[in-house]
């Protein structure tokens, strides 16, 4: 596989976002907001998936699966691990207690920016399990590792800037 170092690096540059909201969550002190908690998880599962989808790959093709069947299986694997995590992560607490209240139009315009990056994302991934592009299918497939590392680099800038409300004392 001629990718192999992108796939790599593409990885480490996740891992560091990892580090980020890891350290965010703790040196937060636990943060009360539901919202900015929230988002901290939503920054790791990211992060944590194109880790798993960058690395998917290389290891695969270690053991000789090579062509459509390559870029087939870890499509799959994309797209489950991605629907499984946001499954999880969207039956937290803080998850559940941060959309109490917002209306459905808050929620679309809350959802933006994560729909700007999903769909592209999603939809490549969709076209190599389709088979519908078969000499394109390395590159779809970049382009969703890449897209899911945009959209964790774009969750923990808007986490950065995202107003505070004062806590409690």
């Amino acid at each position: 596989m001629q990718d192999t170092e992108l796939f790599l690096s593409l990885a480490e540059i996740a891992g560091v976002f990892v580090g980020f909201g890891a350290l965010i969550a703790v040196r937060s002190g636990g943060p009360s907001d539901a919202a900015e908690v929230t988002m901290i998880q939503w920054v790791l599962v990211n992060a944590v998936w194109v880790v798993v989808v960058a690395l998917a790959p290389v290891t695969l093709a270690r053991y000789g699966v090579a062509g459509h069947e390559l870029w087939l299986v870890c499509s799959l694997v994309a797209l489950a691990s991605f629907v499984g995590m946001f499954i999880v992560w969207r039956r937290t607490p803080e998850a559940r207690e941060s959309m109490e209240g917002v209306s459905w139009a808050e929620g679309l315009k809350g959802m933006a920016l994560n729909d700007a990056l999903l769909f592209p994302m999603s939809a490549a991934l969709i076209l190599v399990v389709l088979g519908l592009v078969p000499d394109q299918e390395p590159a779809l497939y970049l382009s969703a590792v890449v897209l899911g590392l945009f959209l964790t680099a774009l969750t923990l800038l808007v986490l950065v800037f995202m107003p505070r409300r004062p806590r409690a004392a």
